[in-house]
């Protein structure tokens, strides 16, 4: 019985909303046309409870007075209030399908395959909601055909390359033979790194319960099954956070990269604040300028070096774990070492960017449970 007069009730509502003018205006007019004849109603009912008014030339008719003054002041005060929640339901038309936007246009940078916004409201609102829908649509479609042009183009390079590779084996100079290696292999790296990049972007992923501490370690015992001087500092038990597994891999991976290739070691810690994880990654090398520190966070922007050891990468490894940290409602930071070298910092938030887990499912996709080992 209830669910069926909550059925009555909604459906009323909706036939109400139909009936109303679709400009704001109109809405705003006919709101106050109302209010202003429900407080003169109101107004009249109580008048009509009083002496008639031709007593008040007689004699006491002064004391008689008082009680009608009060009830003009009343009816002023039921205007003054009528107006006040004409107000307030007007602004209500106008503030909750502008507060959809505004949230869709700041999770818009997370996830572009969010469903379109309902259109509803007044006629501008349904107009500027139609408008970001297809913006988001335009912007999806770009994203789709570049996606598959560099998919496309990197599949052909990836060809010849490997052909190129079989004829450096044929040749009979060692040395020129490993240069050839060394050059095809760093071609490799940049059509990799540009795809997981890329595929990071386009493919979304499921958030589940991360231990951070094992994937730390995990990490570490990659890097020196690769003869990579790669250690843990410090103690490393956390409670789980909410993230992205492969991203937040590839993410901390990036960070391990960048700090092999510009110095001789990685020192990882992590330090779990409660409200957020911080994973910081130091190195022996030559540091950033300060200047810089923005700049190396964008894409396929590398730091002038004339050293031999910093060569390779495409500039896209700090870029991509930046990328993935404002994804996760976190960041990025950037700083040198009182004692040398550069020391990355990347903060995670337990509440993902005080978000809830229902947002969390339209940003990124869905959230599960960590696969089982």
């Amino acid at each position: 019985m209830a669910q069926l007069s909550a059925r009555m009730a909604s459906g009323l509502y909706r036939l109400v909303l139909r009936g109303l003018p679709s400009g704001l205006f109109g809405r705003l007019l006919l709101l106050l046309m109302l209010t202003m004849v429900v407080s003169r109603v109101l107004a009249a009912t109580l008048v009509s409870g009083l002496p008639p008014l031709t007593a008040w030339g007689e004699p006491g008719a002064a004391l008689a007075a008082s009680p009608q003054t009060g009830l003009v002041h009343l009816g002023w005060l039921l205007d003054a209030v009528a107006l006040v929640m004409a107000a307030w339901l007007g602004a209500r038309w106008t503030r909750v399908p502008l507060r959809k936007l505004n949230v869709a246009a700041k999770a818009i940078g997370g996830c572009m395959r969010r469903a379109p916004l309902l259109e509803e409201g007044a006629l501008e609102c349904r107009e500027a909601t139609r408008m970001f829908n297809q913006m988001q649509a335009r912007i999806r479609q770009q994203m789709l055909q570049r996606d598959q042009f560099v998919a496309a183009v990197s599949h052909d390079l990836r060809t010849p390359l490997n052909r190129l590779a079989r004829r450096a084996q044929a040749l009979s100079d060692p040395q020129q033979r490993q240069r050839f290696d060394k050059d095809i292999g760093e071609m490799h790296e940049m059509i990799r790194t540009t795809l997981d990049t890329l595929r990071g972007l386009a493919e979304p992923e499921p958030m589940v319960q991360i231990d951070v501490a094992t994937l730390l370690r995990s990490l570490a015992e990659d890097a020196r099954d690769s003869a990579q001087d790669v250690q843990l500092v410090g103690e490393l038990a956390c409670a789980p956070v909410l993230a992205q597994a492969s991203a937040l891999r590839r993410c901390v991976s990036n960070l391990i990269g960048n700090a092999l290739r510009y110095g001789q070691y990685a020192r990882i810690s992590l330090l779990d604040k409660g409200d957020q994880l911080q994973i910081s990654v130091h190195d022996n090398g030559p540091g950033i300028p300060e200047a810089a520190f923005n700049k190396v966070l964008t894409p396929f922007y590398q730091l002038a070096s004339t050293q031999p050891c910093h060569r390779g990468g495409v500039g896209l490894g700090l870029a991509t774990a930046s990328d993935i940290a404002r994804r996760h409602g976190g960041a990025l930071t950037l700083a040198n070492h009182p004692e040398g070298g550069l020391v990355a910092t990347l903060s995670l938030p337990r509440q993902l960017d005080r978000v809830s887990k229902a947002d969390a499912v339209t940003r990124f996709g869905s959230i599960g449970h960590p696969p089982a080992d």
